[in-house]
């Protein structure tokens, strides 16, 4: 190798976004399966791209505007598409029922490549009300199954990074995860300006590419997997019982993490009630073409994720997940409120901002969302602790888009709408102040919240 081709690399590697995503940073346990993982996501993302809840709201609402469906079931199936990832939530035990005893990393995989599958059937619904319907079914279908991937990716984390790197993984997957998610997206919003039906086109391609993550995946190793999976079998109360009273007993057997999941839900309902009013807006206010209402809603708080990012990172690795929360959740308020004046003022340039703002909040969400339980979960309860926390969000989700819905078609007869995004700003600053008075009781009691090592 030349002088200054060695030369070359050294700096490359020297630069901090390099160094972020080395693996000599890691322990030699761990790099096996960073390395074949961090390769996964730079393609499983795609597939996602299409059906997330903001740019596949902005797709319903625009292409099937002249389906012969009215503006209110129009509106309401852009609140289904929203909701769609949230609702799936509710399946999360059965997921982690399903995958009790079993090995997960081939589990994973299955349920990536029916998500797949079902991103690629959209491309043959027609453009008509059952065109319609049947999209929102399978994108819910999708995300019902990517929802397993998610509840039992956080065990195979657990297994393979130890506690003090696992916020810093979480937090280069996800900067992959939003990069790719934001190109795919973007090439939905550019196509579908090129051609409202290159929808047909661009699911299936999408889909074909991204299941080239799912092959690579089927390589990650999970360590210690032949130990964990006989504490699952043998554990009394364990996931092979999940059902929605498990809810009910964990909780009560858990007061920290109950209180955490109370102002969760709180907090939760505020940012959940933004997208599908947001998508509805965008197209009927201020007209925006697929592209900049994808670049509002998907894009832009993609793009942002990667920056801020290690910032977050950086204060999960070495905080309690509600001492993190107590912080992290006002970047939400601030980019709620920034969405309220946007929407008074009818200004795309403003709606860019809110969406660089949630990116922020985003960012720190993701990470959180991921790995946050386990500062309370026991090592062999790890996927009831996350089908618990997800179960939870999938029941505001269900609530939520439809609560905005009615609640923007309500203000429409006064000209209010824009005072939807004030209601969310609202709940989202209750619940922030729920999580700082939580960190407040936590520090004068620190025995009655105890973050776990494993």
């Amino acid at each position: 190798m030349s002088p200054v081709t060695t030369n070359l690399l050294r700096g490359i590697s020297a630069l901090p976004v390099v160094r972020n995503f080395h693996p000599h940073r890691f322990p030699a346990f761990s790099r096996p399966a960073y390395l074949r993982e961090l390769l996964s996501w730079a393609f499983l993302p795609l597939f996602l791209g299409a059906i997330e809840g903001g740019a596949l709201g902005v797709v319903v609402k625009k292409a099937f505007a002249d389906s012969g469906v009215s503006a209110l079931e129009l509106n309401f199936a852009v609140a289904v598409v929203s909701a769609a990832p949230n609702v799936a939530n509710l399946t999360s035990f059965a997921w982690a029922a399903l995958a009790r005893g079993r090995p997960k990393v081939p589990f994973i995989a299955t349920l990536q490549t029916i998500t797949a599958v079902c991103v690629a059937l959209i491309a043959a619904m027609p453009e008509n009300r059952m065109g319609l319907w049947g999209l929102c079914a399978l994108a819910t279908i999708a995300r019902v199954t990517w929802t397993g991937v998610i509840t039992l990716r956080a065990a195979v984390w657990r297994a393979n990074y130890p506690r003090e790197w696992r916020a810093h993984i979480a937090g280069n997957m996800a900067t992959v995860q939003a990069l790719v998610l934001a190109l795919s997206s973007w090439i939905l919003g550019v196509g579908m300006d090129l051609s409202p039906r290159s929808f047909h086109i661009i699911f299936p391609a999408l889909a074909l590419v991204g299941i080239v993550g799912n092959v690579l995946w089927r390589r990650v190793p999970m360590r210690g997997q032949t130990a964990a999976l006989r504490a699952e079998r043998e554990e009394t109360v364990g996931a092979s019982r999940f059902n929605p009273a498990t809810i009910v007993h964990t909780l009560r057997d858990d007061p920290p993490y109950a209180h955490f999941m109370l102002w969760m839900s709180i907090f939760g309902l505020g940012n959940l009630m933004i997208g599908a009013p947001q998508a509805i807006m965008l197209e009927d206010e201020l007209h925006a073409t697929y592209t900049q209402g994808i670049l509002a809603t998907t894009v832009i708080p993609l793009l942002v994720m990667p920056i801020a990012i290690p910032f977050w990172a950086r204060r999960l690795g070495r905080k309690h997940v509600v001492d993190f929360r107590a912080t992290h959740a006002w970047s939400f308020v601030l980019a709620t409120a920034v969405l309220f004046v946007a929407s008074l003022m009818h200004s795309m340039p403003l709606f860019y901002v809110a969406g660089a703002l949630l990116g922020v909040g985003f960012a720190g969400g993701s990470l959180a969302w991921n790995i946050g339980h386990q500062d309370f979960a026991p090592p062999e309860r790890d996927a009831e602790y996350m089908a618990v926390h997800v179960t939870l969000n999938g029941i505001r989700g269900l609530a939520a888009p439809f609560l905005a819905v009615g609640l923007y078609e309500g203000l429409k007869a006064w000209n209010l709408t824009p005072w939807t995004f004030f209601v969310c700003t609202v709940v989202n600053a209750v619940g922030a102040w729920g999580f700082v008075e939580l960190r407040k009781r936590r520090r004068s009691r620190p025995a009655t919240l105890v973050a776990t090592t494993g």
